[in-house]
């Protein structure tokens, strides 16, 4: 919100720093890397990390992301770097010897046990205070034998950061592989006691227990791993079933049965560690309050600790005196542990897991940035120029990140001498272009939905709550039976008035030849096109499940690759056949094409559907490019017979006035589909609306929930950990209805035409083998316009890329149409007059700056351009700079943070002023024409689409 509000916003770099790590920690690796590479761009000067510092985590979103190699050679880079501080220095060898340690796609395997020692022994000279390399340093001596070299590493990790749980566990893991039993237990206690949901340390523990025939204990072991480290280790999951099935004909264990080899769980809790274990004694913690101590309960002594030990291993024949003797002892350790444990939690855990976990870094760092801002405290503000004037030296206003103390001087909000300004669509274009030059420069923000409108936000879910029949409404279904009602003003009407609708019999009425889009006609016209293909989970429509198979989540797998139209055709084909032959050896009764391709007749859409137990995986040929009109005239000339409002390119069609080619927007894109084929949950970019037609001859799937209601699935999507823009997602009906999002499900057949209207969040699957083809179109009223304007400055809060341009389409419209709508004009207008201050500003601060100013126009079909650095649209004034040997365009603010003189930018202007204000002023209210010529009005509009005369009706 702080870069959508002022996107000159002078921490910028640390604001996308965080949003990169909060992304990858929730391994949303895309939008953690485009934040890294807005962080990178941003200036430095104010950032309260460095760019070394910046490069070393983008380098650890290259590890968690699996491009092993790709991180492996960024670390490299680094530790070349002379100006690299000693605690990076420890941290970049650390991520890189474990990072040789654990992948085996890095070379040989002593190679890399080499390797990965000498890097973490650099670590550790590089920062000897740390206990995070000396732990990782001992799992590598651990894993090539050198057992007594890696006790001594542990030793040295646990003297360094004794709250360590994972050293204590390792600690446990090589005292059990040398057959002392004892020592392990007591290792593995601390490692729980210091995090009790420790799931290794309570396995590991467990193991130890079953090898000593303790099966109530290493039950008990086991199922406090907690269910998440149950459900994903199958082994463990087996173990439990088979004790739980022995312990339920066991018999209870006797006190006066034969002596066991440990001590159980309850009692190896209270039980003291052995004097090896604890020779160094506790660090006492830090007074809580000034000039008052607390009290802590001196440690045991090594000859007590002997005397604890012996007395709890004969627990059983104590006299009264030993036994009060032993409870006297008990209580004095547990104080001691105690004061212990308070000591602990004041001592540095940065050691956490060594790396293993993909997020800790991430995690680390953001405590970093926490904790560095409550160290912050303001001083009063005593100077004339409003610096802070700290007496007593200024280590009150220093805020310590990851070694570095940068000096934070809070000053009062230096604002400009100038007259407050009322801007209003009423003004004529001269009034807001004098007001600009008055106002010396451009607002740190503006929003196209006008000056008081804040950020949009996710809608709530609409109240009173719907009842369970309103929960799953059918789909609106209308069928066409003549060419005079395709198109008829009511179809169109229908379409616009439900959030999703199947139009029937409309291709069979219009003669449509859909065989043209058939992969037979394909691989015959072009074999060579090209296909991207996603890799998915083949599973039933109503369900998804991780792809261990073991529990239903929202996350859709999916992998990426590319092919050729050729080879899909191939996979399509030799896929139906090898789904007739399972059917004839399982001795089904044959059935005929349409039948076997089209499953919508033989199941019940709402039913449940049992999952299979082996699942496979498929290829989905999706994306297939149809915009070339050398290559597929004949398929486009085709669909010139839908009505106007249903057609690719039209005079009523917003996305006509773009321009230029907006792939799979304004243009046709084709998917190839075997069953199971799936399009994850999603609205359509800046909510415009979209056609889809079925080819054939199988069926698809179609679950839609109404635009009033895509707040509630973001919200459950962040409920599961994806994000709504950036993630795969594939809802589960049952839980949207039970959060009261309505969600309809329906069929559609080969020939069915799917109108999705503006901002329907829907998800796709195919139930048969079939083609769709699909594209974009925009009605011109009210709703569709301020929908797609809301999404787009929703989309700058979010940091996504908005594909339609918004303001170089709402220029190009307001020079085509006429418009007789008052709240399209309104919007319309607004969007105008805020466009028009923001480029009348820009170019001030421009001319201000000395920056020279050269006129580029726009070629037919020049594609809209966008910030290099924060991909936000740039209309008027490019300021371009020449960046690793082409020219970057940057928004205003952009430029600004990378040169606050703007040194080195060229600005290019796309239109004149003067004809921006003539389209400005042209713009007014179309008044209704008498009721004969608005009739005519429509069809003669509708036949060219650069036409000036078309009339945007209310919707």
């Amino acid at each position: 919100m702080a870069l959508y509000v002022s996107p000159g916003f002078s921490r910028a770099a640390d604001a996308h720093l965080r949003l990169a790590l909060m992304f990858k920690a929730r391994r949303h690796w895309a939008a953690a890397a485009a934040h890294f590479r807005r962080a990178r761009l941003a200036p430095h000067q104010d950032a309260t990390f460095t760019r070394l510092e910046l490069s070393f985590h983008a380098a650890h979103l290259l590890e968690a992301r699996g491009l092993r190699k790709a991180a492996r050679d960024a670390y490299e880079r680094l530790l070349k770097e002379p100006q690299l501080s000693s605690s990076l220095k420890a941290d970049v060898c650390r991520q890189l010897g474990w990072l040789y340690h654990r992948c085996v796609s890095l070379g040989e395997a002593p190679a890399r046990a080499r390797a990965a020692v000498w890097c973490l022994q650099r670590a550790v000279a590089a920062e000897p205070d740390s206990g995070a390399g000396l732990y990782l340093l001992g799992r590598c001596f651990a894993a090539q034998g050198k057992v007594h070299d890696a006790f001594i590493a542990y030793r040295n990790s646990v003297e360094k950061s004794e709250g360590n749980a994972d050293t204590w566990c390792s600690i446990g893991v090589l005292y059990q592989q040398q057959n002392q039993p004892m020592d392990a237990l007591q290792a593995y206690i601390c490692a729980v006691q210091l995090d009790k949901g420790h799931s290794a340390a309570w396995t590991n523990l467990g193991s130890l227990y079953e090898s000593c025939q303790m099966a109530r204990d290493a039950f008990a072991c086991y199922s406090n791993g907690g269910p998440a480290a149950v459900s994903a280790h199958a082994p463990l999951r087996q173990r439990l079933a088979f004790l739980r099935a022995h312990l339920a004909h066991a018999p209870m264990p006797s006190v006066t049965g034969k002596r066991r080899q440990l001590p159980s769980i309850e009692e190896a809790w209270n039980l003291p560690i052995s004097a090896e274990m604890s020779s160094r004694a506790p660090k006492s913690a830090p007074p809580p309050y000034p000039g008052k101590r607390a009290e802590e309960a001196p440690p045991l002594s090594h000859q007590q600790l002997q005397t604890l030990q012996y007395l709890q291993r004969n627990s059983h024949n104590l006299s009264p005196q030993q036994q009060a003797l032993m409870q006297q002892l008990l209580s004095q350790y547990r104080l001691a542990q105690a004061a212990r444990a308070r000591a602990v939690t004041k001592t540095e855990s940065s050691a956490g897991s060594g790396g293993e976990s993909a997020e800790s870094l991430a995690e680390d760092l953001l405590k970093k940035f926490s904790d560095s801002q409550t160290d912050i405290k303001k001083e009063p503000a005593t100077t004339e120029n409003g610096a802070g004037n700290g007496g007593g030296g200024g280590g009150a206003n220093e805020a310590v990140l990851g070694g570095r103390q940068p000096v934070v001087k809070l000053e009062p909000l230096k604002t400009d001498p100038l007259k407050p300004l009322s801007f209003h669509i009423g003004m004529s274009s001269k009034q807001i272009l004098d007001a600009c030059k008055e106002n010396a420069g451009p607002a740190t923000s503006w929003s196209v939905l006008g000056d008081g409108c804040g950020a949009p936000e996710p809608p709530a879910v609409p109240a009173p709550r719907l009842s369970a029949e309103q929960l799953a409404p059918p789909a609106p279904f209308v069928y066409v039976e003549s060419k005079r009602d395709a198109f008829s003003p009511q179809l169109q009407d229908f379409c616009l008035k439900h959030p999703i609708a199947v139009v029937r019999g409309l291709t069979a009425a219009l003669k449509l030849d859909l065989g043209l889009f058939s992969t037979k006609t394909l691989v015959e016209a072009w074999p060579d096109h090209a296909v991207e293909v996603r890799t998915q989970l083949m599973q039933s429509a109503d369900e998804n499940w991780d792809p261990t198979g073991r529990r239903r989540v929202w996350a859709c797998a999916s992998h990426r690759s590319h092919t050729t139209v050729r080879k899909y055709a191939q996979y399509q084909a030799g896929s139906f056949q090898d789904s007739l032959r399972e059917e004839r050896e399982r001795g089904a009764v044959p059935q005929h094409s349409a039948g076997a391709l089209s499953d919508s007749d033989g199941r019940e859409s709402g039913g449940p559907v049992k999952r299979r137990k082996s699942a496979r995986m498929l290829r989905f040929g999706t994306n297939v490019d149809l915009s070339d009109e050398r290559k597929w005239r004949p398929q486009l000339t085709e669909l010139q017979k839908l009505p106007a409002f249903a057609r690719v390119a039209s005079a009523a069609n917003m996305l006509s006035h773009v321009g230029h080619v907006i792939l799979g927007m304004n243009t046709v894109q084709l998917y190839m589909k075997v069953p199971g084929s799936r399009t994850p949950g999603h609205q359509e970019n800046n909510n415009f609306c979209s056609i889809n037609i079925n080819i054939g001859p199988g069926d698809c799937e179609w679950f839609g929930v109404p635009d009033a209601y895509w707040g509630g699935v973001r919200e459950l999507c962040d409920r599961h950990g994806l994000s709504y823009l950036h993630g795969s997602w594939w809802p589960d009906p049952e839980e949207l209805r039970a959060h009261g999002v309505p969600v309809y499900r329906f069929t559609q057949r080969p020939g069915d035409l799917v109108w999705v209207n503006a901002g329907c969040v829907h998800w796709v699957q195919a139930t048969g083998w079939c083609n769709n083809i699909a594209w974009n179109v925009g009605p011109l009223t009210a709703r569709q316009y301020t929908l797609a304007l809301e999404r787009y400055e929703w989309n700058k809060v979010q940091n996504f890329k908005s594909i339609v341009p918004m303001v170089h389409l709402t220029w190009n419209l307001a020079r085509n149409i006429r418009v007789s709508d008052p709240r399209l004009h309104r919007a319309m207008r607004t969007c105008l007059m805020q466009t028009l201050r923001a480029a009348s500003g820009t170019l001030n601060v421009v001319r201000a700056r000395g920056v020279p100013i050269r006129f580029h126009g726009r070629a037919r079909g020049e594609a809209s351009h966008y910030c290099g650095s924060c991909e936000r649209e740039v209309w008027h004034a490019l300021l371009v700079r020449e960046h690793e040997r082409r020219h970057v365009v940057h928004c205003l603010a952009c430029a600004r943070r990378a040169s606050p003189t703007l040194a080195g930018f060229l600005c290019l202007e796309e239109h004149h002023t003067e004809e921006l204000a003539q389209v400005y002023d042209a713009f007014t209210l179309h008044r209704a024409a008498p009721l004969a010529a608005a009739a005519a009005a429509p069809a003669a509009a509708a036949a060219v689409v650069q036409t000036p005369a078309l009339v945007a009706t209310p919707d």
